[in-house]
């Protein structure tokens, strides 16, 4: 299968470029490698992906690629997209529209004149519902997006809806909830709190560590995206998560457990945008995808911990 995966030098874009290649694929990976993070941390991501013969790496924007690149694929994943609730206020706004609803719109745009795609999977994020109710939220839950951040992956999905029910786009929108793993942004709350307890720093926590998410192991999130890949549907969004609840609290207890160490904890007051409470029904995902995650959380937490020791190492 020729594939294309934009944003392939992310997190979740490597891991899945390397599960592709892995059964045999084609890979086109596409990335800009903005300075959002250090883009030497991209480049090194995709270090097992540029040993294989059957990846191909552009470094350019989506606006800059050749459009037979989108019309000669198969499968499309559409990761790129700027990240981060936090950073989506103010003048960075325009930021945020341009890289994930504009790129999408083009993307979109060109895949109408393909006659060899098959689909299209756009990354969403659990960001679109807000603040999730006292009940597990379903994909016909209230969409009220928290942050501009949400506001904009919630546009692009209705993008993939329009181009599907317009033109026939083959195209799946699955709604990620807070992925974690090795490999993650480092600006991410685990990252920062695998970090603190490594360096014997200050882990900076926004708010009282009330806050409850529905956390999901890259590998898990991966394994969606292919069933959706894979899988003949119209147009559906999906939900997928590890099922899994936790506060921050305790996932800052899990990590001392699993490190053997106490670790230093600042609270600051909430961040803006940072909703309280997420948590998602698969019950679609299990019936029509076939998706059921796999990775229960403390395994994911060390693996995350492994990996960065080992990024720790290579680096002294």
């Amino acid at each position: 299968m020729q594939t294309l995966v934009t944003g392939c030098a992310g997190f979740i874009g490597s891991h899945l470029c390397e599960r592709l290649l892995g059964a045999g694929h084609r890979v086109v990976g596409v990335d800009a490698l903005t300075s959002y993070y250090d883009p030497a941390l991209k480049v090194g991501n995709l270090s097992v992906c540029r040993e294989s013969a059957g990846f191909e790496f552009w470094h350019r924007p989506i606006a800059d690629l050749p459009i037979s690149l989108v019309q000669d694929a198969e499968w499309v994943f559409h990761l790129a997209a700027r990240p981060s609730v936090g950073t989506s206020w103010k003048s960075e706004f325009s930021s945020y529209v341009a890289h994930n609803v504009l790129e999408t719109q083009r993307l979109l745009e060109w895949a109408c004149g393909s006659t060899r795609l098959q689909r299209v999977v756009y990354a969403s994020s659990s960001s679109v519902y807000g603040n999730t109710p006292a009940a597990l939220a379903t994909e016909e839950s209230p969409t009220s997006p928290f942050s501009p951040y949400g506001v904009t992956k919630l546009a692009a999905e209705h993008l993939c809806s329009a181009y599907a029910d317009n033109f026939g786009v083959p195209t799946v929108a699955l709604r990620l909830f807070t992925v974690c793993g090795p490999r993650q942004r480092p600006d991410m709350m685990l990252s920062q709190l695998i970090s603190a307890g490594m360096s014997g720093g200050t882990f900076t926590l926004n708010g009282d560590g009330r806050v409850v998410r529905d956390f999901t192991c890259v590998a898990d999130v991966v394994e969606a995206m292919i069933l959706a890949a894979e899988r003949p549907l119209r147009h559906r969004i999906f939900n997928i998560s590890g099922g899994r609840l936790a506060s921050i609290a305790e996932v800052i207890q899990i990590v001392e457990k699993a490190m053997g160490t106490k670790i230093a904890v600042q609270r600051t007051s909430g961040q803006h945008g940072d909703v309280t409470r997420t948590a998602a029904d698969l019950s679609r995902a299990r019936t029509e995808l076939g998706y059921s995650p796999a990775w229960q959380l403390e395994d994911t937490i060390r693996s995350q911990i492994e990996h960065a020791s080992q990024s720790r190492a290579v680096q002294s």
